[in-house]
């Protein structure tokens, strides 16, 4: 960039400006380069401006956000098991099934064993009335509430979003959820939290209804895995990234399956213009009378 004195001290700026009549001819570079500089001359005389009410979460590179990287199976399991034994006390994961889970994080008979301890209401039967049964693999995670009204009164008023999507529902993804889940923290001086509010920098305004939901040891991990408060926000952020797209590792493998075909295609097109096409191209043509 250049200077003050430079810019608006150039005769052509000078000459542009006494023909628009905006600046009076008198006006001299290094009356605005001295304003510059005054504005700048020390710390005190400036003020750091935020136009955000809430801290961007960091990238905090994530395993399976590389190009040929697929999920890790074992955080899945356990972030399933945090959702279960945490998460699902207030918030419903309604777009993914038990099928779902098959050979991802947990074996058909698992699954099958687990979606039989729940209660479905089913129907109707031959009589037109509804009736329960055990779940199965078809049926949807189950719902903490019965109804959004049911939700929103047992949480006075606030109804806890539904975290099928959460992952793409919120700018920053996995990055926002494992940073909302650990940033907990007392509010600094000045800030007043309203009762039945907790600070959490990294959510929209600092005040957040829901409480901090991890504490070391809240679960037991069977692997063997130390429960802390970041490894379990670390499993259930990529479990809830896997649940916002199921499809991820396949639809890597199909692309690098695309890229591998569209390359052999290449060779060959290559091949065939230049071998097959090249006693065309080097012909001489000869005209005579």
């Amino acid at each position: 960039l250049l200077p003050f004195s430079v810019l608006f001290g150039s005769p052509v700026f000078e000459m542009f400006a006494s023909q628009a009549g905006r600046v009076a001819p008198a006006l001299s570079g290094s009356v605005l380069l001295g304003l510059g500089l005054l504005s700048r001359s020390s710390p005190s005389s400036s003020v750091a401006r935020s136009s955000d009410d809430h801290i961007p979460s960091l990238s905090y590179g994530w395993d399976h956000q590389g190009f040929l990287d697929a999920f890790d199976a074992k955080a899945i399991r356990r972030g399933y098991q945090v959702y279960k034994e945490v998460c699902a006390t207030c918030h419903s994961l309604e777009k993914i099934h038990f099928r779902e889970l098959v050979g991802v994080s947990h074996s058909t008979s698992e699954l099958v064993a687990m979606a039989s301890e729940i209660d479905v209401m089913d129907g109707p039967n031959d009589e037109g009335e509804m009736f329960e049964r055990p779940g199965k693999l078809t049926d949807p995670l189950p719902k903490p509430y019965a109804n959004e009204e049911a939700g929103r009164a047992a949480n006075g008023g606030a109804l806890p979003p539904d975290l099928s999507l959460i992952a793409k529902a919120r700018h920053g993804g996995v990055d926002y959820i494992f940073a909302l889940l650990t940033g907990y923290c007392d509010a600094p001086a000045g800030k007043v939290m309203l009762p039945g509010l907790y600070y959490n920098p990294y959510f929209a305004g600092g005040a957040i209804a829901m409480p901090p939901p991890l504490q070391d040891g809240q679960v037991e991990y069977p692997d063997g895995t130390p429960a802390t408060t970041s490894q379990m926000a670390k499993d259930v952020s990529v479990f809830l990234n896997w649940a916002a797209e199921p499809e991820h590792d396949s639809r890597k493998l199909q692309g690098f399956k695309a890229l591998i075909v569209l390359g052999a295609t290449l060779a060959v097109t290559g091949y065939y213009k230049r071998f097959r096409w090249s006693p065309l191209k080097t012909r001489r043509i000869s005209y005579v009378n």
